[in-house]
């Protein structure tokens, strides 16, 4: 928007201040404030000695995306519907430094407050794994998310559904209506701000971090997508397996051939890895089916409609930075439809019910950002066509999460690591100490 716009724009509904804001590297807004009559802008970042667009300009590598897949013919426009899930805590207590290292979560809902002699503890406490749909009482949040939702619609997001989540202790979901590529990222960051002043005014904490809770499910961010071309869904045939087209079928097999790659971007933290583990409805297999949650690309069969026909990629978490994660996932999959690659066949069974044999067949997501971000560094050229990434963008990203989050948390001592070995260590030094002594005396 030209700057003479977007001051007449201001002057008509009365802005008192402009608000400019851009993203980071690391998927983060700065500079964003609503607390007057405020009109705000997501800002691109320009070279400020050529004023030309910023290579490393995560939105910019979205618009490049979607100006690619223009070019390619395949398609005009994609669709991006993520199913956005977080916590709501009463408080998170943290602390790292030479000498200690802990954490502390609490919540009036969480499971582990049933016994708390609190006074009046009414006991409406949700059992780890079973969170999902209650009812008031037992949902706690109810009314919360209501308000998140109406704070949102009256930002320009339109909601089509809030609900309580698995996890206990107020792991929720909120579903924003799907909508294009760059516009649906920005209303991502626009979602994780307005989510988390609403909780605060309420004196509660949110987080979007994949797994914050030890022994229960954690948070993901299902991306459904889909092609369009000359206003038609290009992933819809009636024939196909789940009603799904030989282009459909194609671009899950790029998803699939990329997806330890993908992991980079999709799921970027060290923190994403502790979700991806078996027995938490966490999507690790390299799989898609029409009737399995445990495959990393389901095709939803709720509606049989070709407008509604989607794909539902499942390994994103919400801690990615969607500038950089929606156009890894549509780069992957173009690569696919252009080399018209074929995914391994659907599994329609529950993959954690396989016979050893048959399930030593199925790959399974990285165990690990740092095996993530090897895959990427390995396997990036089909993020390079069309300058949508760049080099200096890869090479960059992979130097910032080595450095401080792979590093940074390989260097301190865990929590646990003393709960496993110091009194091991004891224990050893007291037994192997008297054998040691006689053997010096001989």
């Amino acid at each position: 928007m030209p700057a003479k716009d977007a001051l007449e724009m201001a002057k008509k509904n009365k802005a008192e201040i402009v608000d400019l804001k851009f993203i980071d590297v690391p998927g983060l807004w700065q500079h964003f404030s609503i607390q007057h009559s405020t009109i705000s802008f997501i800002c691109n970042v320009l070279d400020a000695i050529t004023r030309e667009p910023y290579t490393r300009d995560p939105r910019y590598v979205a618009q490049k995306a979607e100006k690619y897949l223009k070019s390619t013919g395949l398609a005009d426009i994609s669709y991006w519907g993520p199913e956005i899930e977080f916590f709501i805590f009463d408080s998170i207590r943290f602390d790292q430094n030479h000498h200690e290292g802990y954490y502390h979560i609490d919540s009036e809902e969480g499971f582990w407050n049933a016994g708390k002699d609190s006074g009046a503890n009414l006991g409406y406490k949700i059992r780890y794994k079973e969170g999902y749909f209650p009812v008031p009482p037992m949902d706690q949040y109810q009314d919360l998310r209501s308000e998140m939702v109406l704070n949102l619609e009256k930002c320009g997001v339109k909601i089509e559904v809030h609900h309580h989540e698995v996890g206990t202790a107020g792991q929720t979901e909120i579903d924003m209506r799907f909508d294009t590529m760059t516009r649906m990222a920005d209303k991502v960051l626009l979602y994780k701000y307005v989510i988390k002043n609403t909780a605060k005014k309420r004196g509660k904490v949110v987080t979007v971090m994949p797994k914050p809770l030890f022994q229960d499910n954690g948070s993901g961010m299902h991306c459904h997508q889909s092609l369009w071309k000359a206003g038609k869904n290009i992933f819809y045939d009636k024939k196909g397996y789940g009603l799904i087209s030989d282009t459909a079928r194609y671009y899950i097999g790029g998803l699939l051939k990329h997806a330890h790659a993908l992991c980079g971007f999709i799921a970027p933290t060290t923190n994403s890895y502790r979700r991806l583990v078996p027995g938490y409805e966490a999507p690790i297999n390299l799989v898609y089916s029409a009737r399995n949650r445990s495959a990393c690309v389901r095709i939803p069969m709720y509606s049989t409609s070709e407008k509604a026909k989607r794909l539902e990629f499942r390994t994103p978490d919400p801690s990615c930075n969607p500038y950089f994660a929606f156009p890894a996932m549509l780069m992957a999959g173009l690569d696919g439809i252009r080399n018209k690659i074929e995914p391994p066949k659907p599994i329609d069974k529950n993959l954690y019910e396989l016979e050893p044999e048959e399930a030593a067949k199925v790959k399974s997501m990285p165990g690990s950002l740092d095996e993530a971000l090897d895959a990427l560094e390995k396997d990036h050229d089909f993020l390079l066509r069309g300058d949508v990434f760049t080099k200096d963008v890869i090479e960059t990203w992979l130097e910032y999460k080595r450095k401080n989050e792979v590093d940074a948390i390989r260097l301190r001592p865990h929590p646990w690591e003393f709960a496993l070995y110091l009194v091991r260590s004891v224990f050893r030094y007291l037994t192997l100490t008297p054998a040691l002594s006689l053997a010096g005396r001989g």
